[in-house]
């Protein structure tokens, strides 16, 4: 519970802007009192903006339109960007964005202004999560120890978030860049073919939006099938439809992969309270997901199986979830 003074503060803070800027969109919102819920959203797409700057005036253009006389600037903003953030420059991995950190909060007005990789903020929002913004594959995860996150969506994040007397702390990182690996000799097979074209095999190589075709391309190539260049899309839809074997086949070996990769995430982060799933493609699996192979390789990990069995997992069905940690960011800045 928030003091009356720090909350007097936090209130004449008001508002923020909070926004959780992906590979091909970004989403907009403003917290205008100290509830932190998140109002106003605006999903703008990346390409029809040079940069982040851009998107945000357009974005408050419009509120400030909708709202009129009630409408103020924000004067503190979180931004959480899908790529690695180091220093004053930031620039994506899979979109044309990139901006100054100082130039942002110039020419916004800003009197704070923070930057952190989407998983981060994703991650800071877990131990607030309730039941209504998850789906389990039989248990919830528990808000105690460590939490983790892993999200395929444009690219593939991983976050997590440890639990201190002093609150929740974010462990960011760039795990998705982590090399993947086989588990039978059909995914082998998988990565033989791919590494034919990319030296290194990423879990974001096979396991996000823009990996999605070439897992397509390579599960055809082993099957000795003639592949069809596909969209992410066309291959989740002719997939889930069962108009399409290989993309059928596709999306039971992306489930079976992510699963693979999710539980070696758990391990080495010691994640016991809980793997979430966040990101824009689980979702539309539906339960083909939870019908999936993903738990049984969560799973697998030999003498390690029963440290992984009690170990929760669940996708986050709440698309507003990263922007909720972006604000819990700016409110661990104090006043």
């Amino acid at each position: 519970m928030l003091s009356q003074s720090k909350n007097h503060n936090l209130t004449a803070s008001f508002p923020w802007l909070v926004a959780d800027i992906g590979g091909s969109n970004a989403r907009f919102g403003l917290i205008l009192q100290n509830d932190m819920l998140v109002q106003h959203v605006r999903t703008i797409p990346v390409i029809l903006h040079a940069d982040p700057v851009s998107a945000a005036n357009a974005y408050l253009s419009e509120i400030a339109a909708l709202l009129g006389a009630q409408f103020q600037a924000p004067r503190k903003a979180a931004f959480a960007v899908a790529t690695a953030v180091a220093g004053d420059k930031i620039e994506f991995t899979n979109s044309h964005w990139s901006f100054s950190k100082s130039a942002v909060q110039t020419n916004l007005k800003l009197d704070a202004f923070l930057v952190l990789n989407d998983f981060e903020a994703l991650a800071l929002s877990l131990p607030r999560l309730r039941s209504t913004q998850l789906k389990p594959h039989d248990k919830l995860p528990q808000a105690k120890g460590m939490l983790a996150v892993i999200g395929p969506g444009t690219g593939l994040g991983v976050g997590a978030v440890i639990e201190t007397p002093r609150g929740w702390v974010a462990l960011p990182g760039e795990g998705g860049h982590a090399t993947i690996a086989p588990a039978d000799d059909f995914e082998s097979a998988l990565l033989a073919h791919v590494r034919l074209s990319y030296p290194h095999v990423s879990a974001e190589r096979l396991l996000s939006g823009i990996g999605l075709p070439t897992l397509h391309s390579a599960v055809a190539h082993v099957r000795g099938v003639a592949s069809e260049a596909l969209s992410p899309e066309q291959i989740v839809e002719r997939g889930l439809n069962g108009s399409d074997a290989i993309c059928s086949e596709t999306i039971d070996t992306f489930c079976a992969l992510l699963g693979s990769f999710a539980g070696n995430v758990a391990l080495v982060l010691g994640a016991r309270g809980g793997i979430y799933i966040g990101g824009g493609i689980v979702p539309r699996l539906g339960e083909r997901f939870f019908t999936s192979r993903f738990r049984e390789r969560f799973e697998a990990k030999g003498r390690l199986q029963s440290y992984l069995k009690d170990i929760p997992t669940a996708l986050i069905t709440d698309t507003l979830a990263a922007l909720t940690g972006a604000a819990l960011a700016i409110e661990q800045l104090g006043e």
